[in-house]
Formats: C-alpha cells, sequence, structure tokens
C-alpha cells in the first residue's frame, strides 16, 4: 500500500460518500491498474470505475546543486465500488 498515501477528507470528498464513491491521493508513479489491484485487495472491494487527476504543483521548491526542482506531487483518485461494498474508516498518521 505504499502508492496509497491517504484518505482525502473535503467537503466534495464527503459528499462523494453518499454516492459510494471514495478520494485518495496517490503516488504518480503508479498506474490505475497498480492502484485498483491494491484496494481490491487491500480492502476487499469491487471497484466499478476510477478516475484521476493531477493535482496541481504545490511540491517546495528543491535544489540539488546547480539545478532546481520540486519535490514530488501526487494524483487524487475518485473509487466507485459496486453497490454493497464500502471501505471502513480508517486513521490516517
Amino acid at each position: 500500500m505504499d502508492g496509497i498515501k491517504y484518505p482525502v477528507s473535503a467537503d466534495k470528498s464527503i459528499r462523494l460518500l453518499l454516492k459510494n464513491k471514495y478520494t485518495f491521493n496517490v503516488e504518480s508513479g503508479f498506474t490505475s491498474t497498480e492502484i485498483k489491484h491494491w484496494v481490491e485487495l487491500f480492502f476487499g472491494v469491487k471497484i466499478i470505475t476510477m478516475n484521476s487527476h493531477r493535482l496541481p504543483r504545490k511540491g517546495k521548491r528543491k535544489r540539488m546543486g546547480p539545478i532546481m526542482g520540486q519535490t514530488t506531487h501526487y494524483r487524487r483518485m475518485i473509487i466507485t465500488l459496486e453497490p454493497g461494498y464500502y471501505i471502513p474508516p480508517f486513521r490516517t498518521k
């Protein structure tokens, strides 16, 4: 479960919970297929659809010698589960 960072608890994501849609921030290096496999395996649920979008770069600016770069950013995944399945709430660090 290294790819899934944490669940999102914003206003829109809480409204989506009523439609059986869950929102997670995931690392941008993983594919949707890998994330789908991890969620189905870890939580024991069946996924209908997954939508993702890249978040705007809000990473910290870091210098590595003469090259200026930014820290990693995340993608947001909205996962729709089949009726009858749910992901129990869990605590984050």
